[in-house]
């Protein structure tokens, strides 16, 4: 098959190393237009990926008759307003995560894709990348036996942006309810559904401890998956230091790791005990673009994370937030 050409809507800051380069350096696929706002930075960004085509106007670039695939690399209030343009118009799609602010508006997208049979895929890149492969390894060959419960525990402390009262998306109230838990702890919550199994029950307590800000900044949940393992986490981001650590627990053994820090993971068993490091990629989505090219154009894999399980994952999170 033929190239797919891609068109970025929204070439921000996580596009510039996260993602960008990815689309670009991934053979069968090609960057071909990017759009910002802002048409000065645009024409700077283009010109500094080497790309052709640069626009200021959203419909400009996805009603491209040269662009196959969009991906959105917005805020998440506006991810909806754009996919469901990208759904009309009848193109393959990946949106940043998480899918959107809410399980609800995440629930539209999902049907639009789905009554079309247009692809849709979420960047929840980390069940792409090798080290949580490895860990999905380890579990589904029953290293560590019948899984009987996970636990995260993740801290920050306030950043100077936080404590300058400064304007910041990420904590608005009405872009992302949940603060950094919706850029953050969306990534975990969505991994562990990958690892154990669907979450399929989920109750937690939010609240605002610091006031620096219109979202919520402290959280606390317990879950369950459905194959019966239990989960419970806490995320703070007012705390006194950086903390990331998830246990898995086993009837034969543990499972430990990080889903931000890049150190090792490890593993003690009844009769096994390894500590193994295995180092992310430069550009962070490179594994998850290229899996998508496999699905698309080698067709010889179903990718990890599509619009059903990045929806899962908003519905498990308005669950915490008590939306749902």
């Amino acid at each position: 098959m033929r190239d797919i050409k891609w068109g970025i809507l929204g070439c921000g800051n996580v596009t510039e190393v996260k993602s960008g380069p990815a689309y670009i350096n991934t053979s069968g696929f090609e960057v071909v237009a990017v759009m910002r706002r802002n048409e000065e930075k645009a024409k700077d960004y283009a010109n500094r990926h080497g790309i052709k085509i640069y626009y200021s106007n959203a419909d400009d670039l996805i009603n491209d008759e040269n662009v196959d695939a969009i991906y959105i690399a917005t805020p998440p209030d506006s991810h909806k307003y754009y996919a469901l343009k990208v759904a009309h118009a009848g193109k393959i799609c990946c949106i940043e995560k998480p899918m959107t602010p809410s399980y609800a508006e995440s629930l539209e997208i999902f049907n639009a894709f789905k009554s079309k049979d247009i692809p849709l895929f979420i960047a929840y890149y980390r069940r792409s990348l090798p080290r949580f492969k490895q860990i999905k390894s380890w579990l589904d060959s029953d290293a560590i036996g019948d899984i009987r419960h996970i636990n995260w525990q993740f801290t920050k402390p306030a950043s100077d942006l936080d404590k300058s009262g400064e304007y910041n998306w990420r904590t608005d109230l009405n872009i992302a309810p949940g603060g950094y838990f919706d850029d953050l702890a969306s990534h975990g919550l969505d991994l562990f559904n990958y690892l154990i199994g669907d979450i399929i029950e989920a109750k937690g307590i939010s609240l605002n401890q610091q006031n620096y800000y219109s979202a919520k900044d402290a959280f606390s949940s317990c879950w369950l998956h459905g194959n019966g393992a239990t989960g419970a986490a806490f995320w703070n981001f007012g705390a006194h230091k950086h903390f990331d650590e998830v246990v898995i627990y086993g009837n034969r053994g543990e499972i430990s790791f990080s889903i931000f820090h890049n150190n090792p993971i490890k593993i003690e068993s009844i009769n096994y005990r390894e500590s193994i490091f295995i180092e992310n990629p430069k550009h962070i989505q490179q594994f998850h673009v290229e899996a998508m090219r496999d699905m698309l154009i080698h067709k010889n894999m179903q990718h990890p994370s599509m619009g059903a399980s990045g929806l899962h994952a908003n519905w498990v999170m308005d669950k915490i937030l008590g939306i749902i």
